[in-house]
């Protein structure tokens, strides 16, 4: 974390679009395997796979760590502040303030991924003062880049970052949004 970022709180809940983005608890820790241990997830992003019991107490713990760190925040999905559905996630990084999202598949078809991705831009514009939000995609993932479209994200024209996760080879497009 620079200097200049303020910590992120201990606790943190955010609410809007009919949703309630809310910390991850151990009382979670089951419902975890269902949402991220999905071939598809395994494939588009770095969740590990599989992902079991033990992956999810590994996942807790690092977004406990990465919260304490000053790092990212990773929060739970619901429509009540109850039973998980997803993941968001805002990182800080080199790139800039970066949100991304795992819906469980069986909650997909809902606008979860959208309306998540905005409740946490307006919450890094309106607390964090961040001037712009990213999302790092690939292109193949057309999914993602339809989130991306309807929260209102444009294609950055800045260099493809290029990487290996998981032994695949990746290049992710930067979308962004700003503060209006």
């Amino acid at each position: 974390m620079s200097s200049a970022a303020p910590p992120f709180p201990g606790r943190i809940e955010l609410t809007g679009e009919g949703l309630v983005l809310r910390d991850w608890t151990e009382a979670d820790l089951d419902a975890m395997p269902d949402l991220f241990g999905h071939p598809d997830i395994a494939y588009w992003t770095p969740i590990a796979s599989p992902f079991d019991a033990a992956a999810a107490r590994t996942r807790l713990d690092r977004a406990r760590r990465l919260r304490a760190e000053g790092a990212a925040i990773l929060l739970a999905i619901t429509v009540d502040g109850g039973e998980p559905l997803g993941e968001v996630m805002l990182a800080r990084g080199p790139e800039g303030t970066e949100v991304g999202y795992v819906v469980g598949p069986a909650h997909r078809g809902q606008g979860l991924a959208v309306r998540a991705v905005r409740v946490m831009a307006a919450y890094a514009f309106g607390q964090l003062g961040t001037g712009q939000v990213i999302l790092e995609l690939e292109a193949e993932n057309t999914a993602s880049v339809a989130v991306a479209t309807k929260a209102g994200f444009a294609l950055l024209d800045v260099p493809l970052i290029k990487g290996e996760e998981k032994g695949r080879p990746y290049v992710l497009q930067t979308w962004g949004l700003s503060r209006r």
